[in-house]
């Protein structure tokens, strides 16, 4: 058996590169830096007009956690069904609730809006205090696979948990190992018997010299706080222009 190659593409470029070079499918995506995010809607008609291999679209509207208000949650579900209009084959996307257990109910509006695109239970996952039981609910969701790292940092170093939870999968559910994997250990995957893998194989190609400014914000990175607008910084500068 074939293992699936699954590339996560963050631009058309990548998308393209990934089709030319022979890959299964591709997760497409943008901003790898902060963990993917929904790529813009040009990308999207873009990859759906020009390239003719099987794409999931990544579905998560900001970076940080996966625990989402209505109003990021609708959307989500706007995207979903741009993503059924465009043709794409599947996507990936997830919800926690605050303790980082899966969040059933809004998952499940999630994979059925979805329908029949296929749908892969994102790294989410893996901040999952209790894994098995995370995936015995997304096997009675309907989910078709899970990408994980095994909860580590990378898929290699989180191996004896992903094979674990493929065991307990029962092939009802794929698990697709993503997070670090490499042309280097990728036959690791294959020898303990998974079917596919997923890998972003980047490589850094210089644009220009290091810029007089950067743009660039690392208070901006970080998963334990969430960047707003301040409403009352706001209305204080605007009454601060007022009394001029």
């Amino acid at each position: 058996m074939i293992m699936k190659l699954e590339i996560c593409a963050n631009s058309y470029q990548s998308a393209k590169n990934a089709q030319d070079a022979g890959a299964h499918r591709i997760e497409l995506c943008s901003e790898l830096a902060v963990g993917g995010i929904t790529p813009n809607y040009g990308l999207l008609k873009q990859v759906s007009e020009n390239l003719s291999i099987e794409t999931f679209v990544l579905i998560r509207p900001r970076s940080g956690n996966f625990t989402y208000s209505n109003t990021e949650f609708e959307i989500m579900k706007s995207n979903i069904k741009l993503c059924k209009d465009l043709g794409f084959s599947g996507v990936v996307s997830g919800v926690l609730n605050a303790d980082n257990t899966i969040d059933i109910k809004r998952t499940k509006i999630l994979v059925e809006l979805a329908k029949p695109l296929q749908f892969t239970f994102h790294r989410a996952f893996d901040w999952t205090p209790n894994p098995e039981e995370a995936l015995h609910e997304l096997i009675d969701l309907g989910v078709q696979r899970i990408l994980t790292s095994g909860q580590s940092v990378s898929a290699e170093k989180g191996i004896e948990i992903l094979k674990s939870v493929k065991i307990k999968a029962e092939n009802k559910i794929v698990i697709l190992p993503g997070g670090g994997v490499s042309v280097e250990n990728a036959i690791l995957f294959r020898d303990e018997g998974f079917t596919e893998i997923h890998a972003s194989l980047t490589k850094l190609e210089k644009l220009n010299e290091s810029p007089i400014i950067s743009m660039n914000s690392k208070k901006h990175f970080t998963e334990t706080h969430l960047a707003v607008s301040n409403s009352e910084k706001i209305k204080e500068l605007l009454c601060n222009l007022k009394n001029e």
